[in-house]
């Protein structure tokens, strides 16, 4: 179903994020991400000499590259455009990622390596979110097929990460009806 039909309004603000993963030569993963802000109007910027309507206000680049388990090999970041002159002195320190395992946990390692002063909101923002979600939508399926291994029996650990994979679900009960568990409503 879609939106409802909105008021009458005016754009202000646009946020595009866009994730990639890629499968490496060396059996290492590449995942990247780019997050771009823009205004609908201009605006005086000290550091800039102003920011004009649709140029980027942000543009953040980084690239976690994972093992088959997640676990990060390497971390970099890239500042492309910024409101501030010194907000891309902060990118090297994204390499503190590494070792770091997309995994329970994650969101927590990372706001204590990279939070507040020692990082940059808008590529934690990244990391911790969309990125992290690429990286087990690239990894986990290729994983899979290249190993081409039968279930092993246990629980997959999706069940119960979202509504579409609930235990008492359709989808649990086609895909694994092994760990169908029926609710009484």
């Amino acid at each position: 179903m879609p939106l409802s039909k909105p008021v009458p309004r005016k754009h202000i603000h646009t946020r595009e994020i866009e994730c990639k993963g890629y499968e490496r030569e060396d059996g290492l993963w590449d995942i990247e991400g780019r997050i771009i802000d823009t205004k609908t109007y201009t605006f005086e910027n000290i550091d800039r000499g102003g920011v004009a309507s649709g140029e980027p206000v942000h543009h953040m680049v980084i690239r976690l590259t994972v093992d088959d388990h997640l676990v990060v090999q390497n971390a970099e970041a890239s500042t492309e455009a910024s409101p501030y002159n010194v907000c891309g002195d902060i990118n090297p320190e994204f390499a503190k990622l590494k070792g770091v395992a997309i995994a329970p946990g994650w969101r927590r390692e990372v706001v204590k390596r990279m939070g507040g002063v020692k990082g940059c909101t808008h590529i934690n923002d990244l990391v911790i979110g969309p990125l992290a979600v690429t990286a087990y939508q690239t990894v986990i399926p290729a994983r899979k097929k290249r190993r081409n291994k039968p279930s092993d029996g246990k629980r997959p650990a999706i069940i119960d990460t979202c509504h579409a994979y609930a235990d008492g679900g359709d989808v649990v009960k086609r895909l694994w009806p092994d760990f169908y568990e029926k609710t009484e409503n």
